[in-house]
């Protein structure tokens, strides 16, 4: 059965690359064994169920899924820690390990919203908004993709935000928005999708001015190189791309 590994959280940063997507797939009484997957937390839901699916489609296949900032899993695999497939939620990150891996494939996008309670105790609005010194407001750092994304906007913009806190992950930031810990926070679109309403979302247009790309990569140090490429292509195809596309993904 797959079952989910914690990882760390730590920092980095880089660009990154793509190219096309594996086309065709080994049938699945070819493929067997285990493999790991690495991948940002903002991805947390959609990998799960892919895994889930991924499994259920090839029997002999199991997917462990580690998730975490896309940083602290670079931080990780410099380390030596031992994975299949990597998917992180920026093309920088990706690139701090292009000698582990193999070529990259964009496989979608994702853009900022304002997640705040329910209730919108602070009244937030705008973007703006955030920088009042009353809003309490939680960012990502800015070495995770969601922070970088944040400092973007902020520069484009010219308004500064002096947030309560800087988080690790972009789930990290939810949880406090959702547990009514700060009044707002930025996170990704999909992760307002995947809330559930516990929290509010709040689009804003700057957002256009940091679209995140993700990029998949399987790591040159597999030890199941066929069922790792099998899963990139389960990502990029057309199952994938529904995933995705239901949890409020852009495409590439």
């Amino acid at each position: 059965m797959r079952r989910a590994i914690p990882v760390l959280a730590v920092a980095a940063l880089l660009a990154g690359c793509s190219s096309p997507a594996p086309t065709s797939m080994p049938s699945a009484d070819e493929l067997s064994g285990s493999i790991t997957v690495f991948a940002a937390a903002s991805l947390t839901a959609t990998f799960t169920e892919l895994a889930e699916q991924f499994e259920a489609e090839h029997p002999g296949v199991a997917v462990q899924t580690s998730f975490a900032g896309s940083a602290d899993l670079v931080t990780q695999l410099q380390g030596g820690a031992q994975a299949d497939v990597f998917a992180t939620a920026d093309q920088k990150n990706m690139a701090k390990v292009v000698d582990l891996t193999d070529t990259p494939v964009d496989f979608a996008t994702n853009t900022l919203a304002i997640a705040v309670p329910p209730s919108n105790p602070a009244g937030v609005k705008t973007f703006a908004d955030l920088a009042k010194p009353e809003v309490k407001t939680v960012v990502c750092a800015p070495v995770v993709p969601c922070g970088a994304a944040t400092v973007t906007i902020e520069q484009g913009t010219g308004i500064d935000i002096h947030p309560v806190s800087e988080e690790s992950a972009v789930t990290d930031v939810l949880g406090k928005v959702s547990s009514g810990e700060a009044d707002a926070g930025l996170v990704y679109v999909t992760d307002i999708t995947g809330s559930k309403g516990t929290v509010k979302g709040i689009e804003f247009p700057e957002a256009a001015k940091a679209v995140n790309t993700y990029p998949i990569a399987t790591l040159t140090a597999s030890a199941n190189a066929k069922v790792a490429a099998a899963f990139l292509a389960f990502v990029t195809g057309a199952e994938g791309v529904r995933v995705l596309k239901a949890a409020g993904f852009g495409a590439p």
